[in-house]
């Protein structure tokens, strides 16, 4: 399976549960790191421990636009479960 694919998995599922928190305890939007913060850093995260688990091999490297592409998936779930769930949400 492509890294692409399961970068694409990994951030739907960080989305999911950060949109998924917000709804939860909505009390942690008031946190140091705002949430849209929370899908950043998991998109580095992700492409650190891709590189450092590979090696540095070349396919192990995420390019920009798969990088891009998965942060919006990870902003787009957060941002659709609260507003599905009917929770007002700040996210800056």
């Amino acid at each position: 399976m492509a890294i692409d694919k399961i970068f694409f998995g990994y951030m739907a599922v960080i989305g999911i549960a950060v949109g998924a928190a917000l709804v939860a305890i909505p009390s942690i939007q008031n946190m140091v790191l705002k949430p849209y913060f929370w899908v950043l850093l998991a998109v580095v995260t992700f492409d650190v421990g891709a590189y450092l688990l590979g090696k540095g091999a070349e396919g192990d490297r995420l390019l920009m636009p798969s990088r891009l592409l998965g942060f919006l998936i990870g902003v787009v779930l957060m941002v659709a479960i609260p507003a599905l769930a009917g929770t007002t949400v700040r996210y800056f």
